[in-house]
């Protein structure tokens, strides 16, 4: 696959590996809104993440990705609400595991960055679940709001 702008791109998955190119994809198309919606996998997310820390530092990250991700969904025609859509307890945490996670690794580039990531147990959809107990972080008030996780972060 080239690095070229005409690259198909496919919804990315835990285990995946990825390019520089489709990790700029998954970004721009996130911050412009026009990701196709079935590219915004789980496996997407943590690769906007990659970008997002390299774009801009953990602190303006977690500033900006809340309503990168609220708009993004809004013009998807996915709502917003108690139950569905935005959940700002799992971006900032995402955000400072992926932080920490590359803390830890030499800096290269974003597609190498995120296959390590996506190689990683982060990756795995019930890794927020060793911190939080289901009926914390399934509740309107971790979807809303910073709840902090049972262990350090």
């Amino acid at each position: 696959m080239s690095d070229t702008p005409h690259n198909h791109h496919f919804p990315i998955h835990p285990r995946d590996r990825v390019t520089d190119a489709q990790v700029q994809h998954i970004y721009d198309g996130l911050r412009n809104r026009s990701l196709p919606k079935p590219e915004w996998t789980h496996g997407a997310h943590l690769c906007a993440g990659v970008a997002i820390l390299a774009d801009m530092g953990l602190a303006r990250a977690k500033a900006t990705m809340p309503d990168i991700i609220r708009r993004y969904n809004e013009a998807c025609g996915s709502v917003n609400s108690d139950t569905e859509g935005y959940h700002h307890t799992l971006t900032l945490f995402y955000l400072e595991m992926i932080d920490d996670f590359l803390e830890s690794r030499p800096r290269v580039t974003l597609g190498v960055q995120a296959t390590a990531l996506l190689a990683s147990d982060i990756a795995d959809r019930a890794y927020p679940l060793k911190f939080y107990p289901e009926g914390v972080l399934f509740t309107k008030t971790a979807r809303q709001n910073w709840v902090a996780p049972n262990g350090s972060i």
